[in-house]
């Protein structure tokens, strides 16, 4: 069984729940008038070894902590929304126009598929979606289509979690798929011929995604996120590690040029921070650089930084320096224009992008 089976559907879903390694944050929307509102949000930090690298280690455990936080943010629900973090196959491939929907599944699916894909196929859940027709270089009409790949044992374990919490699992997405929808308006200041590399940090990972006319064309995980940042900090002040992220709250890269890397003179844990950020850079280079050798007649416009990681003070102006790109932080709360009952910090709202995007599919 396909569990992608609902990562284009335009279902409503009741609620929306990200699971990430350090925490699961649940999101309600509804809508007033015009506008969105932040009907509930429940968060709860996640113990270690339950949830590592994408996947769900440990079911029973997960699925109790997912029925307490909807118990305690006095959310009741059947239906609900995930996604799955990073580690997703996603690109637009042409095909010929002239396949009827049975041809081009067939191909897309099957053949198509196993081009792809780093894994084999028979280990994959895959899902595609028709985009639009456009006469390639020798005049032949073709038609891009989408094609997104998870490794089955990742969506499975989804599926066992939700079922054991007694909720049924009625989209699955991919998380990049959330957090466009988040920042859909932002996306639309771009033209055709630019790209917009979205950089969403959170815990033990960054995905990197360059999409076009809101569509990811392009997706890669690498294994450095918040919890690297935070280790690296701890051991340079001597401080045992933790899984808290308290000790980034209020953390500021220096401003001014950093084209030589981290500076003497500078104390250890902004040196440390650094270090990372400066590694973290580089594999965006070289995304993008793979990416714009693909032959795509495209600019990569701007960095949107998001997730957790993304409320490092001065991060867009660090970023932009090293790579030669504008940068911004998104805030995903004033990207909806969303009203809250509660006052959320910058910290908190950065975080929020891919809940959010979750739980608009129910508006």
């Amino acid at each position: 069984m396909n569990r992608l089976k609902s990562l284009f559907s335009k279902k409503s879903s009741g609620v929306g729940i990200e699971l990430t390694p350090e925490r699961i944050n649940i999101a309600r929307l509804k809508k007033q008038g015009q506008k969105l509102k932040l009907q509930t949000l429940a968060t709860t930090e996640i113990p270690e070894g339950v949830f590592e690298e994408g996947q769900i280690m440990d079911s029973p455990t997960m699925a109790e902590i997912i029925q307490s936080t909807l118990a305690e943010g006095k959310i009741k629900a059947t239906q609900v929304a995930a996604a799955v973090p990073g580690r997703a196959v996603t690109r637009v491939i042409p095909v010929p126009a002239e396949l009827d929907d049975a041809e081009l599944r067939e191909m897309v699916l099957n053949q198509e598929a196993s081009l792809y894909l780093p894994f084999p196929r028979d280990e994959a859940d895959v899902d595609y979606q028709k985009l639009g027709f456009f006469v390639d270089d020798d005049g032949i009409e073709k038609v891009q289509v989408l094609l997104v790949a998870v490794k089955k044992d990742i969506t499975d374990s989804y599926a066992e979690t939700f079922a054991q919490a007694g909720l049924n699992l009625s989209v699955l997405e991919t998380s990049s798929f959330a957090l466009i929808r988040t920042i859909r308006e932002q996306l639309r200041q771009f033209t055709s011929q630019e790209a917009a590399a979205i950089v969403d940090i959170q815990y033990e990972s960054t995905e990197i995604s360059i999409v076009v006319d809101g569509i990811p064309h392009f997706s890669r995980t690498v294994p450095l996120g918040t919890s690297q940042i935070q280790n690296a900090l701890s051991r340079a002040m001597n401080l045992p590690p933790s899984r808290n992220a308290d000790l980034l709250q209020g953390m500021s890269v220096p401003a001014g040029p950093m084209t030589g890397g981290p500076k003497g003179g500078m104390n250890p844990g902004t040196a440390a921070m650094l270090r990372v950020l400066s590694d973290l850079s580089d594999e965006l280079r070289r995304s993008i650089d793979f990416y714009l050798n693909q032959g795509e007649d495209m600019e990569v416009a701007q960095l949107l930084l998001a997730g957790p990681g993304s409320a490092i003070g001065n991060l867009d102006e660090f970023f932009s320096q090293r790579l030669g790109l504008p940068a911004s932080s998104v805030d995903p709360v004033e990207a909806l224009a969303i009203e809250t009952d509660e006052e959320l910090s910058p910290a908190q709202r950065s975080g929020l992008a891919t809940v959010l995007g979750l739980g608009l599919r129910e508006i």
